[in-house]
């Protein structure tokens, strides 16, 4: 038998000024629209194309993470190398989501990946009620390409079913003010908690009136930390995206103290010949001075994850790509979006991430974009696979397709 087996289902079953930066001031530097975005994008340093690996290899600290202990639950967790895949036609029609085919989408993922058609007890294989359970979207595309909100509730329907309180569920991800143009509000989501980590105050400005971050007691300056040997100055408007300088990256206190377990949703899209799906969500997501990463970028992609606030704590990846990019990425370019209609399911970061690669590297082959698939790109895939962080090898992963009708 094949190892990639395919099913049809009935359907049943973003140099500013000096000075102090408000929201509404970075916002208007950040105007709407796909130029607003690359514009954020290369002053932050959140989510650019990755950079080749550079001639003189940059020293970090992932040695010294790979002596602490493992868990039982540690990445790749519960069903390493195998990745389900769903085909949802008609969820997404140009990018307006039917959420009860959004529904049933996640419903069939999850049932095809722990064989439990009840949400309840298939969420439950990797939650329990006394858990915090955080999940961690990518609003990087505010309201033009996000996780969608509908996969979201879906997800959450999981969590409920499985026992879990709404008091024990957190949505979130760095940029606040990206996660409420995306929809991520307490009113679109009554009873769950809404976090952005790099935020405004009271005032709506980043700094209070002494001058400090709101949002800097948001990283773990006690826990470990990431090392890299690479650092980049930022300026008054780009600091508060970034939370510290220097050669340190801190992880958020909602991965080093708060949530015991995350649920990890990328969005489909590429990073030029490349995708920035599990590994580079969670990663960039949960790190603060991620600018000056990029120049190591396969390696800053792969290496956080191995450290116990995320290794040990991811327990599922479920990719939204109901909507995706398929160029122009990593940002959100409407020239290039498309309605795939797929999602992925796996514990295993690095396996959905390579069947990933090969699914968006197919369609921009398709497209007549690129040529061959540029395997030096996946290079974090293999950094991660290193790392024991889930299984890097195409063809000891067990591909599942599921097609609902």
């Amino acid at each position: 038998m094949s190892q990639d087996d395919i099913f049809i289902l009935t359907g049943e079953n973003e140099v500013a000024r000096p000075g102090a930066v408000s929201r509404r001031g970075f916002l208007h530097t950040a105007a709407a629209g796909a130029a607003g975005l690359a514009m954020i994008r290369t002053a932050s340093g959140q989510d650019r194309a990755a950079a080749p690996a550079p001639a003189v290899p940059i020293k970090t600290n992932i040695d010294e993470i790979k002596n602490i202990p493992r868990t039982p639950a540690s990445m790749p967790g519960r069903y390493p190398g195998r990745v389900v895949k769903v085909s949802a036609p008609g969820a997404s029609t140009g990018g307006k989501i039917d959420p009860a085919k959004a529904a049933e989408a996640v419903r069939s993922g999850m049932a095809g990946l722990t064989g439990e058609t009840d949400m309840g007890r298939a969420f439950r294989q990797f939650v329990s009620p006394s858990d915090v359970v955080g999940i961690k979207i990518n609003p990087i595309g505010r309201a033009l390409l996000s996780t969608k909100p509908e996969v979201v509730d879906a997800i959450i329907a999981g969590l409920l079913a499985a026992g879990l309180p709404k008091s024990n569920i957190v949505i979130w991800d760095r940029r606040h003010f990206q996660m409420v143009e995306a929809g991520y509000t307490p009113e679109r989501f009554p009873g769950i908690e809404i976090v952005g980590t790099e935020h405004t105050g009271p005032n709506g400005e980043y700094y209070d009136d002494k001058g400090e971050m709101w949002a800097k007691d948001s990283i773990d300056r006690e826990a470990p930390f990431y090392f890299a040997d690479v650092e980049m100055k930022y300026n008054r408007d780009v600091l508060p995206l970034m939370l510290n300088e220097g050669k340190e990256s801190y992880f958020s206190k909602i991965v080093t103290r708060r949530l015991t377990k995350i649920i990890n949703v990328p969005i489909f899209k590429n990073s030029g010949t490349t995708v920035t799906l599990c590994l580079k969500n969670l990663a960039y997501g949960s790190i603060s001075n991620t600018g000056r990463l990029h120049k190591i970028w396969a390696e800053s992609v792969a290496e956080p994850n191995a450290f116990p606030a995320l290794r040990d704590k991811l327990v599922l990846n479920i990719v939204d790509g109901l909507q995706g990019c398929y160029d122009g990425g990593p940002g959100a370019n409407p020239k290039f979006f498309f309605d795939p209609n797929l999602m992925l399911f796996g514990t295993d970061p690095v396996a959905v991430d390579l069947v990933g690669h090969e699914l968006m590297i197919n369609e921009r082959i398709d497209r007549g974009i690129q040529q061959f698939d540029d395997k030096s790109r996946r290079r974090f895939v293999d950094i991660a696979a290193s790392l024991g962080l889930g299984v890097g090898k195409r063809e000891a992963i067990v591909l599942k397709e599921l097609i609902l009708a």
